[in-house]
């Protein structure tokens, strides 16, 4: 459940038909705070509410760091606004103003209640506080009766777009994080499929949907999803193309994403073990979740570009139909794989999406996304993504676009060497790298799908680490985080 957005001018007739007004503060090198926000609206609240805000501020003691916020009851006549949120914006900066906002979202989080946020005085700036607000208010719940109450957020400018752009991004966040929440007796891989479907109505987004023998070449999606109860694997592609008609359908660059849509992980017959390692694994289909979240909002932003998602849906359950270790399977293509553990599975379906692509789609750009391997997350923690490319100027792209939108990437190393230990004696490939072998499980799975993605400017993304969050804090909530939506968002709209 996501909260609503809204710009509003920068005045204090609009501010004050807010229930609460936030404003920041920061502190300069001799120790001594102030107070930003834009125009005039600090001298103008002073006035209507009688109170001194440095004054009001000292009172606190406050130590200026991150996340800092301090409430103040006010009243005034002809004014709805009953408290003030004083909150420090660290040292300014765009991340800064991130954390300033879960900090005020998580005041109000779960209340009827409206913000006016007068924070941000920059463009860019004002974009990621407006998102932040609302990630850091998300909540998702299947409880029965009424529903939880959400705020409202008004962020202060004078740039309307800027905000209708922080809406877009934020609704296909909360959409991705919503897939990701959802339990896996509800979200089968035919769920997912509808999930598409539903996202494409009333807009140009196209989707076509492969299931049954449809998939009979697919060897990584049917090993993988054939063994589960619910309905089988699908294989789901999304297209989306600008309306503009300024250049030729030909001309534009065409970007394939490709995401892990296994929408519940027992391991299969490598059962996880302990089993409380399988409660989150309904978020394993964060990939696939990020890349149709991306096209809802590519479908509004209209960059000039051509984008195509492959969701590879499946669910790696235990039955008499499940795969065996020591399984050889063939990939699209060809390529045939010895399955050496069930508990990989992510690679096994991504690659049939990625030779499909470089076989079928000619992309310019191929970038698969998945929560593929606990390495990436023992290496990276939980703030930034695994990337991996052979593609320098690409890499630097993601890693710019990353640190512009909050979803962080780090450039990790393809090493040759390591590619030994995915050699098998009766396959082309085994894909798990032989057990212990140079104890770098995120490289060897990066390695693995490489070959698949042929010749192409190829990048694979390991958000094992930040696609879920243990815990329930700051922009995210304890389980799906909707990680790669603005990345990728981001970096797209740069390449229009």
């Amino acid at each position: 459940m996501s909260s609503t957005l809204y710009g509003a001018p920068v005045d204090l007739t609009h501010a004050i038909t807010a229930d609460s007004i936030a404003i920041g503060f920061i502190k300069n090198d001799s120790g001594e705070f102030s107070f930003q926000a834009p125009g005039n609206l600090i001298s103008e609240i002073q006035k209507l509410f009688g109170i001194d805000l440095e004054d009001e501020l000292s009172f606190f003691s406050p130590t200026g760091k991150d996340a800092e916020i301090f409430e103040i009851p006010v009243s005034a006549q002809n004014a709805q606004t009953d408290r003030l949120y004083l909150t420090s914006l660290g040292d300014a900066s765009t991340p800064a103003l991130r954390i300033a906002a879960t900090a005020i979202a998580r005041k109000v989080r779960g209340k009827k209640v409206s913000v006016y946020s007068a924070c941000a005085i920059k463009s860019h700036d004002i974009r990621e506080h407006a998102i932040s607000l609302t990630l850091g208010a998300y909540l998702w719940s299947l409880k029965s009766g009424k529903p939880a109450d959400v705020p409202i957020f008004y962020v202060a400018t004078e740039k309307k777009e800027t905000v209708d752009v922080a809406i877009t991004i934020s609704k296909a966040i909360a959409r991705a994080r919503n897939m990701a929440h959802t339990p896996s007796n509800i979200k089968t891989p035919a769920w997912m499929a509808t999930q598409a479907k539903e996202f494409a109505k009333g807009n140009d987004l196209k989707v076509r949907v492969l299931a049954g023998k449809e998939l009979k070449d697919f060897g990584g999606l049917r090993a993988v999803g054939n063994s589960s109860p619910n309905p089988g694997p699908r294989f789901i592609e999304v297209s989306y193309s600008p309306r503009s008609k300024k250049a030729s359908y030909g001309a534009l660059p065409h970007v394939v994403l490709v995401g892990k849509g296994i929408t519940f992980d027992t391991g299969g017959i490598n059962l996880k073990r302990p089993y409380d390692l399988m409660i989150p694994m309904k978020s394993d289909m964060a990939g696939a979740a990020a890349i149709l979240a991306t096209l809802t909002a590519l479908e509004e932003l209209q960059p000039h570009v051509r984008v195509t998602a492959l969701m590879m849906c499946a669910e790696n359950a235990i039955s008499g139909t499940a795969q065996r270790p020591s399984d050889v399977i063939s990939h699209y293509g060809g390529t045939t794989v010895e399955v050496i553990d069930t508990d990989a599975e992510g690679r096994l379906v991504l690659a049939d999406g990625l030779a499909y692509a470089d076989l079928h789609l000619d992309p310019d750009y191929l970038v698969d996304i998945a929560t593929l391997t606990g390495s990436a997350t023992v290496g990276l923690g939980r703030q930034y993504a695994a990337m991996y490319t052979r593609d320098e100027k690409l890499a630097q792209q993601l890693s710019k676009a990353g640190e512009k939108s909050g979803d962080r990437v780090w450039h990790m190393p393809l090493i040759d060497d390591y590619k030994v230990a995915l050699v098998s004696d009766i396959a082309d490939f085994n894909h798990n790298a032989k057990k212990g072998a140079f104890s770098a499980g995120s490289v060897t799975a990066a390695l693995f799908l490489e070959h698949f993605a042929g010749n192409r400017r190829w990048v694979h993304l390991d958000i094992a680490g930040t696609g879920r969050s243990e815990v329930d804090a700051g922009e995210n909530p304890k389980g799906g985080t909707g990680f790669g939506v603005r990345l990728l968002t981001e970096w797209i709209m740069n390449l229009s």
